[in-house]
């Protein structure tokens, strides 16, 4: 495979470039410490924007790929993108410079080590998204949680201890099982390499038996669903961001829980599909439930964040329930509903990170009324909202509706329960922001606040636009998703036939099948690459009950 281009590893490493120019500045000299760190995320987002303009839209492989030996004859240094992991890049290269931004006058501790952290983070979450060889995806995987623990634990707020220890244990838990299942799965294939090993279950080479593989999907997916996370895995989530800073809140929301669901997508779904198919069902139940209850506990919190932290896990069970709906237009929803997510989500964070550095609180109960002292700020806040909670026609609304639209396709009841947390989402949002923002001012002290500065409407305006520009020009980005997302559903129904929901008898290679049959076309049935004996044996027919010749 030749490298066709060193421009992907220069996105992915970039950022690390800033480390030696930080630590070679004194520890005191904080104005040039955050000058390096903007300068190095900018420079580092205009960079990614080149994958724009060499990016070919209709091909649904991945392009700026590059493949070397790294250890040995197993491991491979080998990244790539699609149309999946374009726009995941792209919001990681957008949000890490407004993370630095927002965090310009709010962190006065250690700042080399902060900003420092943040650099880093960068590097490894563009590393999960365009690794294809499964040692280096799960090195990268790791590395993202060291600098978020540290940036919880040391400038986090009163209980940061607490939040930044629960949300190593929980994630290292997932990651110790993923990686038993990574070697598991080296262990049958011979490699790392993640399109070498879907190569291998296509062509027969490589047979997972139906429990095995069982097994090695419960395990890929418990680690992607604590970070995700999905109910009832979340109770990690809420002291996380609450205890966070500002810019580490941005991070998690905007571009680490995402880590998950694109886990879930990219890995979940293609190596282990049976049992994808036949868990399904199950992981919809916990989706719908997410949903829902992640709407509800928002709705009775005083705590802004801890709020703001619930719409997380109800907003992303949507992604979750659109995976594994199998649908090409829901996987463009997921996709698109992820960016969206990150977008607003972290606008809405940034927002009450501007009033947390004015009032150094949280509790709703300690504003009110905060429109008259801060009128640019609130209107830009409620504008944020109103994208979070999917108001036509900004980014929220397309993500949501693709996801409900290829939902609904075959699954009618999962869209109808999903569709109930579109509803909860304006009440939740909505009052919150009339008790916070409308009315008299509440609390004395509120009344001389001072309204957004200049880097602050920078933020709040640049955040808007891309709001805007997603719910407008939504076809920019899902003309490059839709033939990535053709491909990733062929591949989770690929070369065989089973009737899901059945317990499949013994196995047989698929290549020995297509010798003596053509596999059925039914729409009742999906994809796989293995099949049972039992229907080998039997000609194939069409949906009319003709054999298919």
């Amino acid at each position: 495979m030749a490298t066709q281009s060193y421009l992907l590893t220069l996105i992915t490493l970039f950022p690390l470039l800033g480390v030696p120019a930080l630590l070679i500045l004194r520890s005191e000299d904080h104005t040039w410490i955050r000058r390096i760190a903007l300068t190095v995320s900018l420079v580092e987002f205009v960079i990614s924007l080149w994958l724009l303009r060499g990016f070919d839209m209709a091909n649904p492989g991945y392009q700026f790929e590059e493949y070397r030996s790294w250890i040995g004859q197993a491991i491979h240094y080998h990244i790539g993108l699609d149309g999946i992991t374009l726009f995941l890049v792209l919001l990681t290269t957008f949000l890490t410079p407004i993370a630095i931004l927002c965090s310009w006058t709010s962190i006065h501790e250690n700042v080399k080590g902060f900003f420092v952290a943040i650099v880093i983070i960068e590097t490894a979450m563009i590393g999960v998204f365009v690794s294809l060889d499964l040692f280096l995806f799960f090195l990268f995987w790791e590395i993202t949680l060291i600098p978020m623990y540290f940036m919880i634990g040391i400038w986090g707020h009163d209980r940061r201890i607490y939040a930044a220890v629960k949300f190593i244990l929980y994630t290292m838990f997932g990651s110790i099982l993923m990686l038993v299942a990574i070697l598991w799965i080296y262990n049958l294939s011979g490699t790392f390499d993640y399109p070498a090993i879907l190569a291998q279950m296509r062509n027969g080479t490589l047979h997972i038996p139906p429990q095995t593989e069982l097994w090695l999907f419960l395990a890929f997916f418990l680690a992607f669903a604590i970070k995700v996370p999905l109910f009832p895995l979340h109770t990690w989530l809420p002291d996380a961001h609450t205890e966070a800073p500002t810019a580490g809140s941005v991070i998690l929301a905007g571009v680490m829980l995402k880590l998950g669901t694109y886990g879930m997508l990219r890995f979940c779904t293609t190596l282990f599909p049976y049992s994808a198919h036949r868990c399904s069902s199950w992981i919809a139940v916990l989706a719908i439930i997410g949903i829902v209850y992640g709407a509800l506990v928002a709705t009775v919190q005083t705590n802004y964040k801890r709020l703001i932290a619930y719409t997380s896990i109800s907003h992303l069970g949507f992604v979750v329930l659109a995976i594994f709906a199998f649908t090409s237009i829901s996987v463009q929803g997921a996709v698109f509903q992820m960016v969206a997510h990150g977008v607003s989500t972290g606008g809405l964070f940034l927002g009450l990170g501007m009033i947390y550095d004015r009032r150094h609180t949280y509790e709703m109960k300690q504003f009110g009324g905060l429109v008259n002292p801060m009128p640019v700020l609130m209107a830009f806040f409620l504008f944020i909202c109103l994208s979070s909670l999917a108001l036509p026609p900004l980014n929220g609304f397309v993500g949501e509706f693709l996801i409900l639209i290829g939902v609904f396709e075959n699954h009618h009841a999962w869209a109808s329960w999903a569709a109930s947390g579109a509803v909860l989402s304006a009440i939740y949002l909505l009052w919150s922001y009339q008790r916070v923002a409308l009315g008299e001012v509440t609390v004395e002290k509120n009344r001389e606040l001072p309204d957004a500065s200049p880097r602050e409407r920078l933020i709040l305006v640049t955040i808007s636009i891309v709001i805007i520009a997603m719910g407008v020009g939504s076809t920019f980005l899902t003309g490059r998703m839709e033939p990535s997302a053709d491909r990733l559903i062929k591949e989770t129904t690929r070369t065989g036939t089973i009737e899901y929901g059945e317990r499949p008898p013994t196995y047989i290679p698929r290549a020995a099948i297509d010798r003596t049959m053509t596999p059925p076309a039914t729409a009742a049935q999906a994809q796989v690459s293995l099949l049972p004996v039992s229907a080998a044996a039997q000609p194939a027919t069409s949906s009319s009950g003709q054999v298919a010749r």
